[in-house]
């Protein structure tokens, strides 16, 4: 048998050494060196459990290249399906990070225990008995769920030959141990073999293969970054545990947008998806109060609309606070600037605290006309309309910028009921027959006026 060979790798730039030592000279960074198996025995592995007549690929020419695309499989959850892009693709493998106990293995028991089609469900974390609890509150009735607690590769892909199954849920992917990597099982090196042999299974059968994975205490997916490379799709699990709403995001994704949303709400009986997101985002209080101002943003193509809450106070100590939630607080500074250069208000020397409700992080540059009223309606004690909505831009000479897609951010704010709504004297309509108030402003002073007379 061949011997084991290795060397040590930067696994931030890739440089090469012949040992380890704490600092990388080529990118300057400390203790990324690890050690990686160049040169391993030949060992049994995807392709000894399964013969498969491969045929040596060869070269053709593009325009002789079928075009048509792969039916996709439906999850039977809307949420995620629009994320992915429309369902999962077969062959893809589809990696999911989040935080403890925010509800990964939870959503991935319920989409496995709720889908029609034959889904093999890889534990190396929990117990049969375990899953077999939580599947109690989730949906106890499933002929297509199938659970195996196994952590070798080698064992979990004989179990495969011998079921076909047409998806596969793997929990978690720092657990997988392969005979290939002489390693413990987490490590960078058996983190990327694994899923070198998981890539080699999905591409082989056409099979979707969906991976868990672990993050680091900076948010970050534990193990290599070149495991984001590998997957064909990347989807971010968020969300507060002190909340009961949960949000997913795709980071990366080959088969579809990068910028949809999926919303959840925890409950004992799983995570129950969120059809209209808008209706939670904003609080049901009959008593007007100021400092508060609704948003009409976008995440991808779903138009929402969201709270935004101001505290403007006296400072106590001789720096002012300057204190955002879901919000950039860069950006909230710029605001105040803007507000006191243009606008002649004094908020140099006042504390401000913003936060986006329903514990929400939001980067789009249309909530700024909102986060002005917020600020400027809890500055002077005055309540904002409930009746209106702001999206627009707020640029650095108190000019009022038009937003993107404006007609569909007007539309879901008819939907909901608003009066009217605040957007840019630039903004480009489609259609004029809106059936909701379009107010045109210019400049930030004209929102003052409209606003607080």
């Amino acid at each position: 048998m061949a011997k084991t060979k290795t060397a040590f790798f930067c696994q931030h730039c890739g440089s090469q050494y012949s040992k380890w030592q704490g600092q990388c000279t080529s990118c300057k960074q400390w203790n990324t060196i690890v050690e990686e198996v160049i040169q391993r025995p030949t060992k049994a592995g995807w392709d000894s459990q399964q013969p498969l007549s491969k045929k040596a690929a060869k070269p053709e020419r593009i325009r002789d290249i079928s075009a048509q695309q792969d039916r996709r499989l439906d999850t039977g959850n809307e949420e995620l399906n629009r994320v992915l892009g429309g369902g999962l693709v077969g062959g893809s493998l589809v990696l999911l990070g989040g935080e403890p106990g925010i509800g990964k293995s939870t959503l991935m028991l319920q989409i496995a225990l709720k889908i029609p089609f034959k889904t093999l469900y890889v534990s190396g974390e929990e117990s049969a008995q375990q899953i077999k609890m939580r599947a109690e509150r989730v949906h106890p009735d499933s002929e297509n769920c199938f659970i195996l607690t196994e952590t070798k590769t080698q064992n979990i892909f004989r179990h495969i030959s011998e079921l076909q199954p047409d998806i596969l849920v793997i929990d978690s992917i720092q657990t997988l141990q392969t005979d290939h990597i002489e390693s413990s099982a987490g490590s960078i090196s058996q983190i990327r073999e694994c899923t070198s042999e998981l890539i080699k299974f999905a591409k082989e059968t056409h099979t979707p293969v969906i991976l868990i994975g672990h993050i680091t205490k900076d948010g970050n997916i534990a193990g290599p970054k070149i495991l984001e490379h590998m997957v064909d799709t990347v989807l971010q699990f968020e969300g507060d545990r002190n909340h009961i709403y949960r949000i997913l995001r795709a980071q990366k994704n080959r088969f579809g947008s990068t910028n949809e949303l999926g919303i959840y709400e925890m409950q004992g009986s799983g995570l129950r998806e969120v059809v209209n997101p808008s209706e939670i985002l904003i609080s049901k209080i009959d008593e007007g109060l100021s400092g508060t101002a609704i948003a009409a943003t976008l995440e991808g193509m779903r138009p929402l609309m969201i709270e935004i809450q101001a505290l403007v106070s006296t400072a106590v100590y001789g720096t002012p606070q300057r204190s955002t939630t879901g919000y950039n607080t860069k950006r909230l500074n710029m605001i105040l600037a803007v507000l006191e250069k243009r606008a002649g208000f004094k908020l140099g020397a006042k504390d401000v605290f913003l936060n986006v409700t329903g514990g929400i992080t939001v980067d789009d540059p249309a909530i700024d006309l909102a986060v002005v009223a917020a600020v400027l309606s809890s500055n002077v004690d005055i309540t904002v309309d409930k009746g209106i909505c702001f999206a627009a831009e707020i640029g650095l000479a108190g000019e009022v910028r038009p937003v993107t897609r404006i007609d569909q951010r007007i539309t879901e704010a008819e939907k909901l009921g608003f009066s009217s709504i605040v957007i840019s004297k630039q903004a480009k309509l489609g259609k004029t027959d809106h059936g909701i108030q379009v107010i045109r402003i210019a400049k930030v002073s004209d929102l003052v006026r409209h606003l607080f007379g």
